[in-house]
């Protein structure tokens, strides 16, 4: 008169389940998403930075250190013909003061650069940062290159 407790194959334990299907998964997987946006980020804050200013000039070298920016200043450039661009947008020298009343964030108080190719006329760097300060403009600055040490 024995009896057997739990250790037979019909008893229905957890053995049974194991027969059924596989349940297909209906979670996506989001890492490798995350991964690639990650990658993405790390590369346009490495090259955000090389992207400031667009317009090609050959600037005069000069012993100034540079300067720390917290913020993105305003940018006028001078080509070596003479041609002026706001940021990167060619303008008429007669429209630098209203378009830099325009785009100010900070009013009068906004840095502006100035940026004048080596071989530019001198008369129209000095016209434009003319134009700048009747504006009523205070914060001007030169850009130049560091010079090479030989």
């Amino acid at each position: 008169m024995g009896m057997a407790m739990g250790g037979s194959k019909g008893s229905g334990g957890g053995r049974r389940r194991r027969g059924r299907g596989k349940a297909i998964m209906s979670e996506i997987n989001v890492t490798p998403f995350v991964d690639v946006m990650l990658v993405l980020l790390i590369i346009f804050m490495v090259a955000a930075p090389m992207m400031t200013v667009g317009v090609p000039i050959d600037l005069p070298e000069t012993q100034a250190k540079a300067l720390n920016s917290e913020t993105q200043p305003i940018t006028i450039s001078v080509k070596s013909d003479g041609q002026v661009f706001l940021q990167e947008t060619p303008i008429p020298v007669e429209e630098v003061a209203a378009k830099l009343e325009a785009i100010a964030t900070t009013g009068y108080s906004e840095r502006i650069f100035v940026r004048g190719d080596a071989t530019s006329p001198y008369g129209v760097i000095a016209d434009v940062m003319s134009r700048i300060q009747e504006a009523g403009f205070k914060n001007i600055g030169l850009v130049t290159q560091p010079k090479k040490d030989q």
